[in-house]
Protein backbone atom coordinates (compact mmCIF):
# COMPACT_ATOMS: atom_id res chain seq x y z
CA UNK A 1 0.00 0.00 0.00
CA UNK A 2 1.26 3.55 -1.18
CA UNK A 3 1.51 6.07 1.83
CA UNK A 4 1.19 10.15 1.20
CA UNK A 5 2.40 12.34 3.22
CA UNK A 6 0.59 15.70 4.79
CA UNK A 7 1.05 18.87 5.75
CA UNK A 8 3.80 19.53 2.79
CA UNK A 9 3.80 22.69 1.29
CA UNK A 10 4.76 22.84 -2.16
CA UNK A 11 6.57 26.17 -3.74
CA UNK A 12 7.95 26.75 -7.27
CA UNK A 13 11.35 27.62 -7.35
CA UNK A 14 10.49 31.82 -7.71
CA UNK A 15 8.19 31.17 -4.53
CA UNK A 16 5.46 33.61 -6.49
CA UNK A 17 3.28 30.21 -6.29
CA UNK A 18 2.10 27.44 -3.78
CA UNK A 19 -0.18 25.07 -2.42
CA UNK A 20 -0.91 22.60 0.03
CA UNK A 21 -1.75 19.43 -1.25
CA UNK A 22 -3.95 17.12 0.81
CA UNK A 23 -1.45 13.85 0.30
CA UNK A 24 1.84 13.94 -1.58
CA UNK A 25 3.42 11.09 -3.15
CA UNK A 26 6.93 10.37 -4.35
CA UNK A 27 6.55 6.71 -5.84
CA UNK A 28 9.25 4.49 -7.10
CA UNK A 29 7.49 2.52 -9.92
CA UNK A 30 4.57 2.36 -12.30
CA UNK A 31 2.37 -0.16 -9.75
CA UNK A 32 2.45 2.93 -7.03
CA UNK A 33 1.16 5.46 -9.19
CA UNK A 34 -1.81 3.04 -10.17
CA UNK A 35 -2.41 3.10 -6.23
CA UNK A 36 -2.16 6.25 -6.18
CA UNK A 37 -4.30 7.38 -9.08
CA UNK A 38 -6.67 4.02 -7.68
CA UNK A 39 -7.18 5.90 -4.11
CA UNK A 40 -8.25 9.40 -5.78
CA UNK A 41 -11.11 7.76 -7.98
CA UNK A 42 -12.44 6.18 -4.89
CA UNK A 43 -11.82 9.73 -2.29
CA UNK A 44 -12.82 11.53 -5.71
CA UNK A 45 -9.68 13.49 -5.97
CA UNK A 46 -7.75 15.14 -8.33
CA UNK A 47 -4.24 14.06 -9.44
CA UNK A 48 -0.84 16.76 -9.80
CA UNK A 49 2.25 15.55 -11.02
CA UNK A 50 5.04 17.82 -10.36
CA UNK A 51 8.84 17.44 -11.91
CA UNK A 52 11.44 20.34 -10.43
CA UNK A 53 8.63 23.04 -9.86
CA UNK A 54 10.74 25.19 -11.61
CA UNK A 55 6.99 26.59 -14.04
CA UNK A 56 6.48 30.57 -12.49
CA UNK A 57 2.97 30.27 -12.48
CA UNK A 58 -0.09 27.99 -10.93
CA UNK A 59 0.28 25.07 -13.66
CA UNK A 60 1.95 22.65 -10.79
CA UNK A 61 -0.48 23.42 -7.85
CA UNK A 62 -3.23 21.25 -6.27
CA UNK A 63 -5.26 21.24 -2.77
CA UNK A 64 -5.44 17.54 -3.66
CA UNK A 65 -3.16 14.38 -3.83
CA UNK A 66 0.62 15.78 -5.73
CA UNK A 67 2.55 13.35 -7.36
CA UNK A 68 6.42 14.14 -7.04
CA UNK A 69 8.34 12.04 -9.97
CA UNK A 70 11.91 12.34 -8.23
CA UNK A 71 12.65 8.93 -7.48
CA UNK A 72 11.62 7.47 -11.15
CA UNK A 73 14.38 9.00 -12.73
CA UNK A 74 16.49 6.01 -14.56
CA UNK A 75 17.98 5.80 -17.93
CA UNK A 76 16.32 2.50 -19.62
CA UNK A 77 18.05 2.66 -22.82
CA UNK A 78 20.78 4.27 -24.59
CA UNK A 79 20.89 2.99 -28.32
CA UNK A 80 24.40 4.85 -29.81
CA UNK A 81 23.42 3.84 -33.11
CA UNK A 82 20.04 5.90 -33.66
CA UNK A 83 21.46 8.35 -31.16
CA UNK A 84 18.30 7.75 -28.84
CA UNK A 85 18.10 8.07 -25.38
CA UNK A 86 14.97 6.62 -22.82
CA UNK A 87 14.83 7.88 -19.38
CA UNK A 88 12.23 8.04 -16.82
CA UNK A 89 9.96 10.74 -16.81
CA UNK A 90 11.24 12.25 -13.39
CA UNK A 91 14.74 12.66 -14.35
CA UNK A 92 16.43 15.87 -14.22
CA UNK A 93 17.97 17.23 -17.40
CA UNK A 94 21.42 17.97 -15.18
CA UNK A 95 21.12 14.48 -14.87
CA UNK A 96 20.73 13.35 -18.36
CA UNK A 97 23.21 15.85 -19.71
CA UNK A 98 26.01 14.34 -17.88
CA UNK A 99 25.49 10.98 -18.19
CA UNK A 100 24.64 11.26 -22.11
CA UNK A 101 27.92 13.07 -22.31
CA UNK A 102 29.91 9.77 -21.03
CA UNK A 103 28.11 8.26 -23.94
CA UNK A 104 29.76 11.07 -26.53
CA UNK A 105 25.52 12.15 -26.94
CA UNK A 106 24.06 15.61 -25.99
CA UNK A 107 20.52 17.03 -26.59
CA UNK A 108 20.20 19.60 -29.99
CA UNK A 109 19.05 22.38 -27.56
CA UNK A 110 18.18 23.21 -24.01
CA UNK A 111 16.45 25.61 -22.02
CA UNK A 112 17.99 28.09 -19.60
CA UNK A 113 17.60 25.88 -16.73
CA UNK A 114 18.00 21.65 -15.68
CA UNK A 115 17.09 21.31 -13.18
CA UNK A 116 13.86 20.16 -14.56
CA UNK A 117 12.30 16.60 -14.90
CA UNK A 118 12.10 15.55 -18.39
CA UNK A 119 8.01 14.64 -18.73
CA UNK A 120 7.47 18.52 -17.09
CA UNK A 121 10.02 20.28 -19.49
CA UNK A 122 7.75 18.30 -22.78
CA UNK A 123 4.53 19.58 -20.69
CA UNK A 124 4.79 23.49 -20.60
CA UNK A 125 7.13 23.49 -24.31
CA UNK A 126 10.04 24.94 -22.88
CA UNK A 127 12.64 26.34 -25.74
CA UNK A 128 15.93 28.31 -26.06
CA UNK A 129 16.71 29.87 -29.02
CA UNK A 130 17.93 28.97 -32.79
CA UNK A 131 15.92 29.51 -36.17
CA UNK A 132 16.93 26.17 -37.22
CA UNK A 133 15.74 23.85 -33.91
CA UNK A 134 11.86 23.95 -32.56
CA UNK A 135 11.01 23.58 -28.65
CA UNK A 136 12.34 20.99 -26.44
CA UNK A 137 9.52 18.64 -27.48
CA UNK A 138 10.48 18.59 -30.77
CA UNK A 139 13.67 16.42 -29.61
CA UNK A 140 10.78 13.77 -28.35
CA UNK A 141 10.25 11.06 -30.68
CA UNK A 142 8.62 8.33 -28.31
CA UNK A 143 6.90 8.66 -24.85
CA UNK A 144 4.73 5.98 -22.87
CA UNK A 145 1.61 7.33 -20.84
CA UNK A 146 -0.23 5.90 -17.84
CA UNK A 147 -4.25 7.18 -18.14
CA UNK A 148 -6.40 8.21 -15.81
CA UNK A 149 -7.87 4.67 -16.28
CA UNK A 150 -4.37 2.46 -15.17
CA UNK A 151 -3.86 1.89 -18.73
CA UNK A 152 -0.57 2.11 -20.55
CA UNK A 153 -0.44 3.59 -23.81
CA UNK A 154 2.84 3.78 -25.88
CA UNK A 155 2.63 7.33 -28.19
CA UNK A 156 5.04 7.92 -31.15
CA UNK A 157 4.53 9.22 -34.73
CA UNK A 158 3.53 5.60 -35.94
CA UNK A 159 1.63 4.01 -32.89
CA UNK A 160 -1.02 6.45 -31.18
CA UNK A 161 -0.09 9.32 -33.68
CA UNK A 162 -2.43 11.26 -32.06
CA UNK A 163 -1.97 11.40 -28.81
CA UNK A 164 1.85 11.65 -29.00
CA UNK A 165 0.85 14.96 -30.80
CA UNK A 166 -1.16 15.83 -27.78
CA UNK A 167 1.29 14.38 -25.46
CA UNK A 168 4.16 16.08 -26.84
CA UNK A 169 3.46 18.95 -24.95
CA UNK A 170 0.63 17.65 -22.56
CA UNK A 171 0.48 20.55 -19.63
CA UNK A 172 0.20 18.09 -17.35
CA UNK A 173 -3.90 16.94 -18.42
CA UNK A 174 -3.35 13.91 -20.32
CA UNK A 175 -1.76 11.48 -18.07
CA UNK A 176 1.22 10.75 -16.28
CA UNK A 177 4.42 10.58 -18.61
CA UNK A 178 6.44 7.68 -17.52
CA UNK A 179 9.11 7.65 -20.19
CA UNK A 180 10.34 9.45 -22.77
CA UNK A 181 12.61 8.56 -25.41
CA UNK A 182 14.78 11.75 -27.11
CA UNK A 183 16.82 12.07 -30.39
CA UNK A 184 20.44 13.23 -29.47
CA UNK A 185 22.95 14.73 -31.62
CA UNK A 186 26.98 13.83 -30.74
CA UNK A 187 28.47 15.49 -28.33
CA UNK A 188 29.55 19.06 -28.87
CA UNK A 189 31.21 21.91 -27.76
CA UNK A 190 29.83 25.69 -28.51
CA UNK A 191 31.62 29.20 -28.86
CA UNK A 192 29.63 31.70 -27.29
CA UNK A 193 30.28 35.26 -28.57
CA UNK A 194 28.35 38.50 -26.46
CA UNK A 195 29.05 41.90 -27.83
CA UNK A 196 27.20 44.95 -27.50
CA UNK A 197 24.73 46.81 -29.83
CA UNK A 198 21.97 48.58 -30.06
CA UNK A 199 18.21 47.89 -30.60
CA UNK A 200 17.82 49.93 -33.79
CA UNK A 201 20.99 48.07 -35.50
CA UNK A 202 19.53 44.13 -34.56
CA UNK A 203 16.21 44.89 -35.57
CA UNK A 204 17.02 46.30 -38.98
CA UNK A 205 19.45 43.25 -39.61
CA UNK A 206 17.65 40.34 -38.02
CA UNK A 207 17.56 38.25 -41.00
CA UNK A 208 21.31 38.64 -40.88
CA UNK A 209 22.05 38.05 -37.50
CA UNK A 210 19.75 34.80 -37.63
CA UNK A 211 21.54 33.59 -40.45
CA UNK A 212 24.99 34.34 -39.24
CA UNK A 213 24.77 32.23 -35.95
CA UNK A 214 22.99 28.86 -35.30
CA UNK A 215 21.73 30.11 -31.57
CA UNK A 216 21.38 33.75 -31.68
CA UNK A 217 19.62 35.57 -29.10
CA UNK A 218 19.49 38.73 -27.60
CA UNK A 219 18.65 41.08 -24.61
CA UNK A 220 17.40 44.47 -24.54
CA UNK A 221 17.99 46.67 -21.73
CA UNK A 222 14.19 48.62 -21.32
CA UNK A 223 14.53 52.48 -21.04
CA UNK A 224 17.96 52.68 -23.34
CA UNK A 225 18.57 51.75 -26.81
CA UNK A 226 21.37 48.80 -25.37
CA UNK A 227 21.46 45.02 -26.65
CA UNK A 228 23.33 42.72 -25.84
CA UNK A 229 24.27 40.50 -29.18
CA UNK A 230 24.63 36.58 -27.99
CA UNK A 231 25.78 34.40 -30.52
CA UNK A 232 26.72 30.03 -30.00
CA UNK A 233 28.03 28.00 -32.33
CA UNK A 234 29.81 24.68 -32.75
CA UNK A 235 33.37 24.47 -32.13
CA UNK A 236 36.12 22.49 -31.94
CA UNK A 237 38.13 24.47 -30.34
CA UNK A 238 39.42 23.88 -26.30
CA UNK A 239 36.63 25.04 -23.19
CA UNK A 240 37.75 28.34 -22.07
CA UNK A 241 36.22 30.90 -19.66
CA UNK A 242 36.09 34.79 -18.91
CA UNK A 243 33.95 34.28 -15.74
CA UNK A 244 34.77 35.91 -12.86
CA UNK A 245 33.11 35.10 -9.24
CA UNK A 246 33.60 39.06 -8.81
CA UNK A 247 31.37 39.92 -11.53
CA UNK A 248 28.83 37.41 -11.77
CA UNK A 249 27.92 37.27 -8.13
CA UNK A 250 29.61 40.36 -6.34
CA UNK A 251 28.30 42.73 -9.02
CA UNK A 252 26.04 40.92 -11.14
CA UNK A 253 23.77 39.08 -8.13
CA UNK A 254 24.36 40.75 -5.00
CA UNK A 255 24.33 44.47 -6.19
CA UNK A 256 22.00 44.16 -8.72
CA UNK A 257 19.67 43.02 -5.79
CA UNK A 258 20.09 45.55 -3.15
CA UNK A 259 19.84 48.73 -6.25
CA UNK A 260 16.74 46.66 -7.44
CA UNK A 261 15.45 46.36 -3.58
CA UNK A 262 16.43 50.51 -3.25
CA UNK A 263 14.51 51.50 -6.36
CA UNK A 264 11.37 49.78 -4.71
CA UNK A 265 11.39 53.09 -2.88
CA UNK A 266 12.44 54.91 -6.02
CA UNK A 267 10.64 53.44 -8.97
CA UNK A 268 12.34 55.86 -11.62
CA UNK A 269 16.18 54.29 -10.37
CA UNK A 270 15.41 51.54 -12.59
CA UNK A 271 15.98 53.25 -15.90
CA UNK A 272 19.26 53.98 -14.24
CA UNK A 273 20.11 50.95 -12.67
CA UNK A 274 19.30 49.38 -16.69
CA UNK A 275 22.22 51.34 -18.45
CA UNK A 276 24.31 51.16 -15.48
CA UNK A 277 23.89 46.96 -15.60
CA UNK A 278 24.63 47.29 -19.36
CA UNK A 279 27.85 49.24 -19.12
CA UNK A 280 29.41 47.53 -15.66
CA UNK A 281 28.78 43.71 -17.22
CA UNK A 282 27.60 44.11 -21.42
CA UNK A 283 29.32 46.73 -22.89
CA UNK A 284 32.25 44.49 -24.06
CA UNK A 285 33.26 41.24 -26.29
CA UNK A 286 32.77 38.23 -23.24
CA UNK A 287 33.56 34.64 -25.22
CA UNK A 288 33.34 31.29 -23.62
CA UNK A 289 33.67 27.68 -24.94
CA UNK A 290 32.54 24.99 -23.25
CA UNK A 291 30.79 21.17 -24.08
CA UNK A 292 26.79 22.52 -25.09
CA UNK A 293 25.08 21.91 -22.13
CA UNK A 294 26.89 24.29 -19.76
CA UNK A 295 26.29 27.14 -22.78
CA UNK A 296 22.92 26.10 -22.92
CA UNK A 297 22.11 26.81 -19.12
CA UNK A 298 22.61 29.78 -17.12
CA UNK A 299 21.49 30.97 -13.39
CA UNK A 300 18.25 32.75 -13.18
CA UNK A 301 19.83 34.93 -10.40
CA UNK A 302 17.57 35.31 -7.65
CA UNK A 303 13.62 34.95 -7.80
CA UNK A 304 11.24 36.90 -10.61
CA UNK A 305 8.16 37.30 -12.29
CA UNK A 306 8.40 36.13 -15.60
CA UNK A 307 6.02 36.42 -18.47
CA UNK A 308 6.92 34.96 -22.10
CA UNK A 309 4.81 35.11 -25.34
CA UNK A 310 5.85 33.68 -28.40
CA UNK A 311 4.99 35.36 -31.45
CA UNK A 312 5.35 35.23 -35.39
CA UNK A 313 9.23 36.09 -36.26
CA UNK A 314 7.89 38.74 -38.70
CA UNK A 315 6.60 40.64 -35.86
CA UNK A 316 9.41 41.12 -34.14
CA UNK A 317 10.53 44.76 -34.73
CA UNK A 318 7.11 46.02 -34.33
CA UNK A 319 6.26 43.79 -31.06
CA UNK A 320 9.36 45.55 -30.14
CA UNK A 321 9.40 48.99 -31.06
CA UNK A 322 5.71 48.98 -29.67
CA UNK A 323 7.00 48.02 -26.23
CA UNK A 324 9.51 50.12 -26.25
CA UNK A 325 7.30 53.12 -27.23
CA UNK A 326 5.03 51.89 -24.44
CA UNK A 327 7.43 52.49 -21.58
CA UNK A 328 8.64 55.99 -23.14
CA UNK A 329 5.03 57.27 -22.75
CA UNK A 330 4.59 56.19 -19.72
CA UNK A 331 6.85 57.16 -17.53
CA UNK A 332 6.04 55.78 -14.46
CA UNK A 333 5.77 51.67 -15.71
CA UNK A 334 9.59 50.54 -15.02
CA UNK A 335 10.62 47.51 -16.96
CA UNK A 336 13.61 44.94 -15.46
CA UNK A 337 16.25 44.09 -17.52
CA UNK A 338 16.46 42.06 -19.87
CA UNK A 339 13.91 41.72 -22.16
CA UNK A 340 15.50 38.30 -23.38
CA UNK A 341 14.83 37.47 -27.18
CA UNK A 342 15.13 34.22 -28.55
CA UNK A 343 13.73 32.12 -31.72
CA UNK A 344 12.35 28.87 -32.37
CA UNK A 345 11.36 26.68 -35.86
CA UNK A 346 7.95 25.87 -36.42
CA UNK A 347 6.48 22.47 -35.53
CA UNK A 348 3.03 20.22 -35.87
CA UNK A 349 2.71 19.80 -31.98
CA UNK A 350 -0.81 20.64 -31.10
CA UNK A 351 -0.22 23.00 -28.55
CA UNK A 352 2.83 24.50 -29.37
CA UNK A 353 3.46 27.95 -29.52
CA UNK A 354 5.60 27.57 -32.27
CA UNK A 355 2.55 25.75 -34.33
CA UNK A 356 3.00 26.00 -37.55
CA UNK A 357 5.12 29.05 -37.72
CA UNK A 358 8.78 30.20 -37.46
CA UNK A 359 8.27 32.42 -34.24
CA UNK A 360 10.33 34.52 -31.90
CA UNK A 361 9.93 34.52 -27.92
CA UNK A 362 9.68 37.85 -26.05
CA UNK A 363 10.55 37.01 -22.21
CA UNK A 364 10.08 39.80 -20.16
CA UNK A 365 11.31 40.04 -15.56
CA UNK A 366 10.53 41.38 -12.71
CA UNK A 367 12.71 40.41 -10.17
CA UNK A 368 11.79 40.00 -6.14
CA UNK A 369 15.12 41.68 -4.94
CA UNK A 370 14.94 39.82 -1.46
CA UNK A 371 11.47 38.42 -1.79
CA UNK A 372 9.99 41.83 -2.11
CA UNK A 373 7.02 41.90 -4.87
CA UNK A 374 7.82 44.97 -7.28
CA UNK A 375 4.65 46.53 -8.64
CA UNK A 376 4.35 45.02 -11.96
CA UNK A 377 0.32 44.71 -13.45
CA UNK A 378 0.77 47.58 -15.88
CA UNK A 379 3.82 46.22 -17.19
CA UNK A 380 2.62 42.99 -17.57
CA UNK A 381 -1.00 44.26 -19.40
CA UNK A 382 0.93 46.29 -21.86
CA UNK A 383 2.53 43.67 -22.95
CA UNK A 384 0.33 41.06 -23.19
CA UNK A 385 -1.90 43.25 -24.82
CA UNK A 386 1.00 43.81 -27.71
CA UNK A 387 1.68 40.31 -27.73
CA UNK A 388 -2.08 39.68 -28.53
CA UNK A 389 -2.28 42.41 -31.44
CA UNK A 390 0.65 40.51 -33.05
CA UNK A 391 -0.55 37.24 -33.11
CA UNK A 392 0.53 36.06 -29.57
CA UNK A 393 0.67 32.74 -27.87
CA UNK A 394 2.00 32.10 -24.44
CA UNK A 395 4.46 30.24 -22.94
CA UNK A 396 2.49 27.65 -21.11
CA UNK A 397 4.62 27.36 -17.84
CA UNK A 398 4.12 31.06 -17.59
CA UNK A 399 0.97 32.94 -16.03
CA UNK A 400 -0.96 34.56 -18.33
CA UNK A 401 -4.40 36.25 -18.43
CA UNK A 402 -5.76 33.74 -20.96
CA UNK A 403 -8.42 31.78 -21.14
CA UNK A 404 -10.25 29.00 -23.56
CA UNK A 405 -11.82 31.20 -26.21
CA UNK A 406 -8.31 32.87 -26.36
CA UNK A 407 -6.64 29.69 -27.02
CA UNK A 408 -9.37 28.50 -29.44
CA UNK A 409 -8.42 31.27 -31.50
CA UNK A 410 -4.41 30.85 -31.05
CA UNK A 411 -4.60 27.01 -31.76
CA UNK A 412 -6.00 25.89 -34.65
CA UNK A 413 -5.74 22.10 -33.21
CA UNK A 414 -6.73 23.11 -29.92
CA UNK A 415 -10.22 20.92 -30.27
CA UNK A 416 -8.39 18.28 -31.35
CA UNK A 417 -6.35 18.45 -28.00
CA UNK A 418 -9.75 18.96 -26.48
CA UNK A 419 -10.82 15.64 -27.63
CA UNK A 420 -8.19 13.91 -26.60
CA UNK A 421 -7.91 15.56 -23.53
CA UNK A 422 -11.55 14.24 -22.80
CA UNK A 423 -11.00 10.80 -23.86
CA UNK A 424 -7.95 9.70 -21.93
CA UNK A 425 -9.48 11.92 -18.88
CA UNK A 426 -13.17 12.32 -18.76
CA UNK A 427 -13.57 12.98 -15.22
CA UNK A 428 -11.14 15.81 -15.03
CA UNK A 429 -8.55 14.02 -12.56
CA UNK A 430 -5.44 15.45 -13.72
CA UNK A 431 -7.31 19.59 -13.91
CA UNK A 432 -6.32 22.45 -11.50
CA UNK A 433 -7.42 25.71 -10.90
CA UNK A 434 -4.42 26.65 -13.70
CA UNK A 435 -6.32 23.91 -16.85
CA UNK A 436 -9.66 25.11 -15.53
CA UNK A 437 -8.94 28.50 -17.07
CA UNK A 438 -7.70 26.38 -20.01
CA UNK A 439 -10.25 24.41 -20.50
CA UNK A 440 -13.49 26.39 -19.56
Amino acid sequence: MVHGQGGVKFQNWAKTYGSSPELYFQPTSVEEIREILDMARQRDKRVKVVGGGHSPSDIACTDDFMIQMGKMNRILKVDKEKQQVTVEGGIFLSDLNVELSKHGLALANLGAVSEVAAAGVIGTGTHNTGIEHGILPTQVVALTLLTASGEILECSESVNADIFQAARLHLGCLGVVLTVTFQCVAQFHLHEVAFPSTLTEVLDHLHDHLKRSKYFRFLWFPHSENVSVIYQDPTSKPPSSSASWFWDYAVGYYLLEFLLWISTFVPSLVCWINRFFFWLLFSSRVENIAVSYKIFNYECRFKQHVQDWAIPIEKTKDALLELKAALENNPKMVAHYPVEVRFARADEIWLSPCFQRDSCYMNIIMYRPYGKNVPRLNYWLTYEGIMKKHGGRPHWAKAHTCARKDFETMYPAFPKFCAVREKLDPTGMFLNAYLEKVFY
